[in-house]
């Protein structure tokens, strides 16, 4: 497995690819948006400048270390960034935690599950890896159905097993074992 560089990853309407500097205004504009904040407990809100420079910049040396894999999510109709998708990888063996989030004009239409399962192939068929954990916010039913799309199995819920802004959060849990029969196609 090379880490030197992040890989070009392709689906039937996407190109998943490594961020670029000049994503950043794009990044902030769609991850600026407050109902796309508000699903996650790691973008902020408001979405200072500099903030996508620093994220895109730490990208590479997250990926050379084997902490991350983060990739932007373009239209391969349009050439346009629509969001991004990444696999947290744990230093205690090979799992996974799969993260998204996309701008809010691209919601509902596919693209999530499209991207994260792709992602999901490339974690399984290439980083080997053995698991992967999916987490969404009680109250983030949509990435749910994503992770649920995925084959991912509902878990439980976490109480206070996240915080934004200083404040406790309930996430709802669901992992994939990579010799999971219940996986299924994004396509």
């Amino acid at each position: 497995m090379n880490f030197d560089s992040i890989p070009f990853l392709e689906t039937e309407r996407l190109l998943l690819r490594p961020f670029t500097i000049a994503d950043a205004s794009r990044v902030q504009e769609l991850a600026g948006e407050p109902r796309v904040a508000e699903s996650t407990t790691r973008i902020p809100y408001p979405y200072p400048d500099g903030v996508a420079e620093a994220w895109i910049a730490s990208q590479p040396h997250d990926w050379r270390k084997q902490r991350a894999l983060t990739f932007a999510v373009e239209r391969e109709e349009t050439g346009e960034l629509i969001g991004a998708v990444s696999l947290r990888l744990f230093a205690q063996g090979p799992r996974a935690e799969l993260g998204f989030w996309f701008g809010i004009p691209f919601w509902g239409q596919g693209y999530a599950t499209e991207a994260a399962g792709e992602l999901v192939r490339y974690g399984f068929e290439e980083l080997k890896l053995q698991g992967i954990q999916g987490r969404h916010l009680t109250g983030n039913v949509a990435a749910g159905r994503v992770l649920e799309k995925l084959g991912m199995r509902y878990e439980g819920v976490t109480l206070q097993g996240a915080s934004r802004g200083g404040v406790l959060l309930d996430v709802v849990d669901y992992f994939l074992p990579a010799a999971s029969g219940e996986r299924r196609s994004a396509a």
